[in-house]
């Protein structure tokens, strides 16, 4: 299977998945419920849901079981960036080139929007339709509570807006990258690895895999944002540089940050040397985060 067909497949899926779960009802929590069918149905890469995908079928797990653990975990996404938008946090518009959450239904219902998703997400993860085996269900609930709270996800968010007022170092931006955007790609890496269950000691590849690939994800994201389409990208674009923030192109420059992706790309594709070709989606995705303009 293509990339390009994997991510076809993958979007109708998670769309169509959502479309059920956010089903609108027949009462005033109508509002409500188009506000997060507005932010989480219908575009974006749906990158976390396809790495969930691609690692589960590393040790054939169940497609359903693998759809629904991959529609959470974009839910904590989608989550995130209802909440990112707001005027108290980044402030944009703009987001999956449609106007924010907030600026259709208000803050308040954005607010809401976001932590209805937020929740959905630890629903669905718990219900016994996810997966049989109640170790793997409470497995999959601590590592995305974890991905998602103040050692991840959160967290993150936290040194980024602390880095409007700091002038961060190459470190600091790095540890911030993991939590803010590594930690939920790498909680859709290790979710695949714990349908399929596989132990810990099992993950290492996979740990390093993910690693890799969310920094040189948010490096790309970094030079898109100066290089980058505003229609293609559908956002607002410069925005960092217009703050002051310290990203990995304004600390490496954009030669060597280019390298330094590519690098972690070439990193990230040899920690799956012990996989066949069962690991060429995942290859394939490494590769994307290269080439992709949005």
């Amino acid at each position: 299977m293509s990339l390009a067909t994997a991510m076809s497949d993958v979007a109708s899926d998670i769309d169509r998945r959502l479309d059920h779960f956010l089903t609108v009802p027949d009462d005033p929590r109508g509002d409500l419920y188009r506000a997060m069918r507005h932010a989480a149905i219908g575009g974006g890469k749906r990158l976390r849901p396809l790495l969930v995908f691609a690692t589960a079928r590393l040790f054939a797990v169940d497609r359903d079981c693998a759809g629904r653990v991959a529609t959470a975990i974009e839910c904590i996404h989608v989550y995130s960036l209802i909440h990112d938008d707001l005027p108290a946090m980044d402030n944009d518009d703009m987001r999956r080139g449609k106007p924010t959450v907030h600026k259709v239904y208000g803050e308040a219902t954005a607010i809401l929007a976001g932590d209805c998703l937020h929740a959905l997400a630890f629903e669905i993860l718990s219900d016994p339709l996810t997966h049989a085996d109640p170790f793997v269900r409470s497995e999959l609930v601590l590592d995305l509570a974890r991905a998602a709270g103040p050692t991840g996800m959160a967290g993150g968010q936290a040194l980024d807006l602390e880095a409007e007022k700091s002038s961060f170092d190459l470190p600091t931006v790095t540890r911030l990258q993991a939590m803010k955007t590594g930690a939920l790609i790498a909680c859709s890496v290790e979710a695949g690895a714990i349908l399929g269950k596989v132990p810990p000691e099992g993950r290492t590849g996979l740990r390093g895999y993910a690693r890799d690939v969310g920094l040189a994800f948010q490096i790309v994201d970094d030079i898109l944002d100066v290089e980058g389409d505003e229609a293609a990208v559908g956002k607002a674009l410069r925005k960092d540089g217009e703050a002051g923030k310290e990203t990995f192109l304004s600390l490496l420059g954009l030669d060597r940050a280019r390298a330094q992706a590519e690098m972690l790309v070439d990193q990230a594709i040899e920690h799956l040397q012990h996989f066949g070709a069962e690991a060429d989606l995942l290859r394939e995705i490494a590769r994307f985060t290269l080439e992709r303009d949005r």
